[in-house]
Order: structure tokens, then sequence, then C-alpha cells
């Protein structure tokens, strides 16, 4: 079962996710635990979306990188969590071999799409706290739409280099990954040939990607940290919390990738945890970090709610 056999050589038809655990009753523990997660981070970022389309205040740059943020945020937690979800109440945790194929390109997708979004997202505060006399001509609407249409299509052409060297490899004996979704590592880890041109392929191209990313970012914010010595009070408080915001938030996220994808394709006790707070939990963090603080978000929202009360009202 989940093998078929052609020419005398068994081709894997679907995989077996071992999940968090195998107990049934710690199982029904997660699902009570990351379902509210779940509904958390929809909740969350269909939230900020919501505010920063209604909020004519808000449609600017960083708002509109940040409405992007919050809807890869939504779709990358929905790759994988409804899926665990799923297995936790299962007793069979398969993977069709398209399915699984499929989680990975969309993992993959969303997760680059993300690092390069962040890169942008720094340079716009860049742009804004360095050069704020030029920040509207700088990053004017057409810019903006060509460096979120640059972001997606590079996210796009990663994925599909790396989904495409990882169908390519024959399977045809162990089914079992090491963890709740398909990822690439431990996928390949199943190949019947040797994968090492593919691991390094990986390191080179994903690896290569989140810790260039990390070193741009942090430049970033560095470059950022100084100018904000010569700025007034109030003004450098509301910058630095923005970049505090952002660090954070790359800090977690490309923490992972690093961690991940940065090393030859073996698996460490860690993994799963590192990997439960990369589908599940840093959705969640993001919009809890970029609305506590920050006061034009908590303004809007408060103006939103304010006016369905009022409408309900009437």
């Amino acid at each position: 079962m989940g093998e078929a056999v052609t020419l005398n050589q068994t081709t894997v038809t679907e995989f077996i996710l071992l999940g968090l655990s195998s107990n049934p009753e710690t199982q029904l523990i997660l699902f009570i635990v990351f379902l509210p997660i779940y509904l958390l981070i929809l909740a969350g970022n269909i939230l900020i979306m919501v505010t920063i389309v209604h909020d004519r205040c808000l449609h600017t740059p960083m708002y509109f990188f940040l409405c992007n943020l919050s809807f890869i945020d939504v779709c990358h937690a929905s790759v994988t969590v409804p899926k665990m979800l799923a297995d936790f109440l299962s007793a069979e945790k398969t993977i069709c071999f398209g399915g699984c194929v499929a989680q990975m390109f969309f993992l993959h997708l969303f997760t680059c799409t993300e690092i390069f979004l962040l890169t942008v997202m720094a340079y716009d505060r860049y742009v804004a706290i360095c050069n704020p006399m030029h920040y509207l001509t700088v990053m004017n609407h057409k810019v903006c739409l060509l460096l979120a249409a640059a972001v997606w299509l590079g996210g796009a052409v990663h994925s599909l280099a790396l989904t495409g060297m990882t169908i390519k490899l024959p399977y045809c004996g162990p089914r079992e990954i090491d963890n709740f979704f398909c990822d690439v590592p431990p996928v390949i880890r199943l190949a019947c040939t040797d994968t090492y041109i593919i691991e390094v392929l990986i390191i080179s191209n994903s690896g290569l990607i989140s810790v260039v990313c990390f070193v741009v970012l942090v430049a970033s914010y560095g470059v950022i940290l100084v100018s904000l010595r010569n700025q007034f009070s109030e003004g450098k408080r509301k910058a630095l919390s923005t970049c505090a915001a952002h660090l954070t938030v790359v800090a977690l996220f490309l923490g992972h990738c690093i961690f991940i994808y940065s090393r030859p394709s073996t698996s460490f006790s860690e993994d799963k945890v590192v990997s439960v707070f990369f589908t599940a939990i840093t959705p969640l963090l993001n919009p809890i970090i970029y609305t506590l603080r920050n006061e034009d978000m908590k303004r809007a929202i408060s103006k939103l709610c304010g006016r369905k009360v009022d409408a309900e009202e009437k």
C-alpha cells in the first residue's frame, strides 16, 4: 500500500507523516492547542489586511508591504497547519505524492516570498528614515507595485527550481517523513539515489538566500540605527519601535531558514520544534508585533471597530 510497481521498480505513491507525537492523548492536547492558534493567525492577519485597505491614512508604502506580509502569513500557515490538525485526529497520517509536492511548492513559495518581502520592507524603512524628504518620490506607487511583483516572482522561481529538483529523484523505498509536513530536506532523504549534489544545490539556493538576506537586513537596520542619533526624540522613539518590530520578525523567521537550509540534509531532534515556530508561531506573532507596537495600526483598528459598532446600532 502506498507503492506502485512499474518495470520491476517500486515507486512511492504516498508518504507517511510521523507528526509531532504518536500518543493519541498528546495528539488531542496538541489539537486543542493549535486549533485556536490557527484561528488567531487567520483572524489577526485578516484584521490587519482589512484595516489597511479600509483606512486611507494607512495607504502608504510601509502598510502596503505589511498587508502583503499578512496575506503571506495566512497562506504560509494554511499550507501546513490544517493538515497537521487533521492528522492529530487521524489514525493514518498519510499524504499522497502529489499532495506532498504541492505542499513543498507552496511552502517554499510563501517562505521565499516572505524573505524577499522582509528585505524590501527594510529598504522601505531605510529610505523613510535616512532620506525622508524624498521618501514618497523614491517609494512611489509604481515602485511599490514593481517591488511586490519582483518579490512574488522571485519566490515562484525559487520554489519551482527547488520542487523541480526534488520530484525528479526516484522514490522507491522508505515512506516515513519525520515531520508533520513535507519539506525538501526530509523528503530527499527518502530518495533511492545519492542526493549529495541536490543537497549542495539546496544549501547554495535556500541557505544562501536566507544568509544573504539576513546580512542585508541587519546591515540596513544598523545604518538606520546610526542615522537615528541625529533625529529628535519623538521621531527616534517611533522609528526605533518600528525597527525593533521588524528585527523581531526577521530573527524569528530567518533563524529557522538558516537552521534548516544552511546545513546538510541531516535530521536533528530540534527540527520539529523549530518547524512549529516557523509554520504556526511566527505567523501568529507578526500581527501581535505589528499592532501592539504600532500606534497608527491600533488607532485604525479602533476606528474600524468603532464604525462597525455605530453601523450595528443604527
